[in-house]
């Protein structure tokens, strides 16, 4: 299973676009927050299964603040991760996913790409697709690649 995961679009959807045209077929998408209405247009997009949450700047919105959903096994968290101050860094959401049994917990917010692999959990941020923080300013997203046994594999990818 092929999935990819972005956040922090922001109305922006050109490089979205590209991404899409480089890596199809995916089978889910995962959008961390911050599609400022464009989740619609992001979902037909993707054709494909799709998760995608409210961010700080999704108002007026009927998106789920956060998710848990399974996937070949794993326990999935989801949530853009501003009310667990990941600014400020990770152990606070960290804890939460582990309290509620994820394997996996994935977030956006900071704009800033971050991938940490412990022995029971893995924690990701894609950074973002339209306005990226990090140093070398690309725009940036993650694949997931899970294999039939379960086994994950996650790849970083900028354009």
């Amino acid at each position: 299973m092929k999935i990819l995961i972005i956040s922090d679009t922001h109305k922006s959807h050109k490089n979205l676009q590209k991404i899409l045209e480089e890596i199809r077929p995916v089978d889910m998408l995962i959008h961390l927050g911050d599609t400022e209405g464009g989740e619609d247009y992001i979902a037909a997009l993707a054709d494909c299964p799709s998760h995608i949450i409210r961010g700080n700047n999704d108002f007026f919105t009927d998106l789920p603040q956060e998710e848990e959903f399974e996937v070949m096994g794993h326990h999935v968290f989801i949530t853009h991760g501003h009310y667990y101050y990941v600014a400020l860094g990770e152990e606070r959401l960290k804890q939460e996913a582990r309290e509620r049994g994820a394997d996996i917990v994935m977030y956006g917010h900071t704009h800033k790409p971050s991938l940490t692999q412990e022995a029971d959990l893995i924690t990701l941020n894609p950074g973002s697709v339209a306005y990226p923080r990090q140093e070398g300013r690309r725009p940036s997203y993650m694949v997931m690649e899970l294999d039939e046994g379960g086994k994950v594999d996650i790849s970083q990818e900028y354009l």
